[in-house]
């Protein structure tokens, strides 16, 4: 493009003012020649450009950034390859109810020279992984489709949407009175009072009713007023995986996290439950328990009425604010005489021994008891673990107190590995003054670790901790649980500290046990990227839950 043409008013330009005029403070990228003239008009903006060494960790960032602020997280690909290496993001954000917008490149639609080369009908690939995508065919077009797809990616369910711009549609020049559209001030609406009472009704006749929190709870307003609600109506509560520290886990009505769907602790007390209050929780995330004909009641309280599934189908639903509906029912529920809590606080009991049972244990290689106990040690109140998928994730979901809302960032509706180092990062950008974590498998950890790169040469704070088994751990124990042979799920890692150290990281390896937690320490503290590979001890994955579980449950 030459240089009289740069000063015209593009619609690269006009994109750009779009997305500032939307609050974005980031794109994260790996551009394209046809990303070229939106390139050029970022680097005349505010929005910072953040470049990724793969299009999914960008696009893990972007929805990443939206989780923990509640605003839209943008990302940037160029066609073809580029575009279909944002899906995995794209499903991540919109099953993880995640505010991002990406944005992909595509050959000039009005005239091509290149035939199909590179050429996807990315629009169309989107469809199903988004809540809006759309082909923009003309410049003057581009502030109301930003706008309304700012609009969509924002309103819950928060989700993914999708902006193809075109090579030729970015270098258009659009008219000089296009408007820019302000966003609308919107107020979700609040759940009728007739709804409200009936489940304040639903809950005074409970004889034991239990509180479910799911992810999405998971914001300020939501866990102030669920906190009120505990405190007011004295009801214990449990959390699923996505829900973790909504409300402080050392409330002394904290009775665990529901990680399995069955058979664990928690589900002692959901078992003898009367009545679950369930906020926040839909079918995306792995169920928490299993509904049935004729059990317990469920009310489902959440932004928007409930998916009807085999195994969750409650009887009354409140919908509306979240907040609003909570703080109703704890302002006009109260204490109610006939509620009976003393089965849940022997559960708790029960969960208090376990959870404590093995977390000092030295045996090395480490065991998982044991490292969760020793991050949960060296990580502030305030401090960010950003899980990847694996069977680790089941441990920290179980075993790590969480005691504060997105303290704890796993995902537990895509659950696709590779997600974990792009959204510790995420966090360590966004809140350079807290100690972030991420929390790998060996295997997760290499599907985004170029990504380490990206680490080094933006300075973050960032501490790594590889849980090394040389093996898809999660599969390999439920091959062993189908009564399978041990086949084809173990390989060969790099040497991590030298891997780290040619990234321009710290690299550390743990040798012993005892030197886990004094590492950790010392890593969080010093500032910069480190790595830390801790070899585990997955004999426990049996143990606990193929036979513990099944014996102690079963006796409480």
């Amino acid at each position: 493009m030459t240089a009289e043409a740069s000063n015209c008013r593009n619609g690269a330009k006009l994109f750009v003012r779009a997305l500032e005029n939307e609050g974005v403070q980031y794109i994260f990228a790996v551009p394209g020649e046809e990303n070229l003239d939106l390139l050029e008009a970022l680097r005349e903006s505010s929005i910072e450009l953040v470049l990724n060494r793969h299009e999914q960790a960008a696009g893990f960032m972007a929805a990443t950034y939206g989780r923990l602020t509640g605003r839209v997280g943008v990302c940037l690909s160029t066609l073809g390859p580029g575009a279909t290496n944002l899906v995995p993001a794209a499903a991540y954000a919109q099953l993880g109810g995640m505010p991002m917008m990406m944005i992909s490149g595509q050959k000039p639609i009005k005239s091509s020279k290149q035939g199909l080369f590179q050429i996807l009908d990315v629009v169309d690939l989107m469809r199903p992984l988004t809540k809006y995508t759309r082909q923009i065919s003309n410049a003057n077009t581009i502030p109301a489709k930003v706008r309304e797809a700012f609009r969509l990616a924002s309103e819950e369910r928060p989700g993914a949407v999708h902006l193809e711009l075109p090579e030729d549609i970015a270098s258009e020049v659009s008219e000089s009175d296009t408007h820019i559209f302000q966003p609308s001030d919107a107020r979700r609406p609040t759940a009728s009072t007739k709804s409200l009472d009936i489940a304040c009704d639903m809950i005074s006749k409970a004889r034991y009713p239990l509180i479910m929190i799911g992810a999405g709870a998971n914001r300020k307003r939501v866990s102030q007023a669920l906190i009120h609600l505990v405190n007011v109506t004295g009801i214990p509560f449990f959390t699923t995986q996505m829900g973790k520290g909504v409300v402080d886990e050392r409330h002394p009505r904290y009775l665990g996290n529901a990680a399995l769907s069955a058979g664990d602790f928690v589900h002692c007390a959901i078992d003898h439950a009367d009545l679950v209050i369930n906020v926040g929780h839909d079918v995306v995330e792995k169920p928490p328990f299993f509904m049935h004909p004729g059990g317990k009641q469920v009310i489902h309280v959440n932004f928007s009425a409930a998916d009807v599934d085999p195994v969750y189908f409650p009887q009354h639903e409140v919908v509306g604010d979240i907040a609003n509906s909570v703080e109703y029912l704890a302002e006009q529920c109260g204490q109610c005489s006939s509620h009976d809590f003393r089965r849940f606080m022997e559960v708790k009991a029960s969960v208090d021994r376990h959870m404590a049972d093995k977390a000092d244990d030295g045996r090395f290689p480490v065991i998982p008891q044991r490292i969760v106990n020793d991050v949960r040690q060296v990580m502030p109140d305030d401090g960010i673990i950003a899980l990847d998928n694996g069977m680790y994730k089941l441990w920290f979901a179980r075993n790590y107190p969480a005691y504060d809302n997105n303290t704890v960032l796993l995902d537990n509706a895509l659950a696709s590995m590779g997600a974990g180092l792009p959204s510790a990062m995420m966090a360590a950008m966004l809140y350079p003054h807290l100690k972030v974590m991420a929390v790998c498998g060996d295997g997760g950890f290499m599907m985004n670790s170029q990504e380490l790169e990206t680490a080094v040469r933006l300075k973050l704070n960032l501490v790594i901790l590889i849980i090394n088994d040389n093996a898809y751990g999660m599969i390999k124990w439920k091959q062993a649980q189908e009564g399978f042979e041990n086949f084809g799920l173990d390989y060969n890692n790099p040497d991590f500290v030298k891997y780290a150290d040619a990234y321009g990281a710290a690299g550390h390896r743990i040798t012993r046990t005892e030197d886990l937690r004094p590492t950790l320490k010392n890593a969080l503290t010093s500032g910069g990227v480190h790595l830390i590979d801790v070899p585990v001890d997955y004999s426990e994955n049996r143990r606990v839950f193929d036979e513990e579980l099944v014996n102690l449950t079963c006796n409480l």
